[in-house]
């Protein structure tokens, strides 16, 4: 299975899927201008891969902010990642950052994830 490697503009984050490596991370800034065409090669893969998954998968968000666009679609990712067994969300957000730290707490209500919640 072919590496999903994007590299993060100022309005797209930056994008590692790495079934061999086991590194899965959505980190930067989200506010594309059309975040269901930037999002669907991430969620194509992510259905690839519950094809055949590690029998881990740790899943890490380092997002500094994203826009409303762009939530829809991470809880989208969010809800495929939930139906591949040992899946676990790694939610980073700066110490300081309460509105990172909280949207992190409600997308971990919304799904049926064990989340881990770190600063950095």
């Amino acid at each position: 299975m072919d590496t999903l490697n994007l590299e993060g503009t100022e309005d797209t984050p930056k994008v590692i899927l790495d079934k061999e490596n086991g590194i899965f991370e959505l980190s930067g800034r989200s506010l594309p201008e059309d975040s269901a065409e930037f999002f669907q090669p991430v969620l194509d893969w992510i259905e690839e891969y519950s094809n055949d998954p590690n029998s881990e998968t740790v899943f890490e968000v380092k997002l500094e902010y994203f826009n409303t666009a762009s939530s829809k679609l991470i809880l989208d990712i969010l809800s495929d990642l939930a139906e591949i067994e040992g899946t676990t969300i790694v939610w980073y957000f700066h110490e300081d950052d309460e509105d990172m730290e909280e949207a992190g707490e409600e997308f971990s209500e919304l799904v049926e994830l064990p989340f881990e919640f770190k600063t950095y």
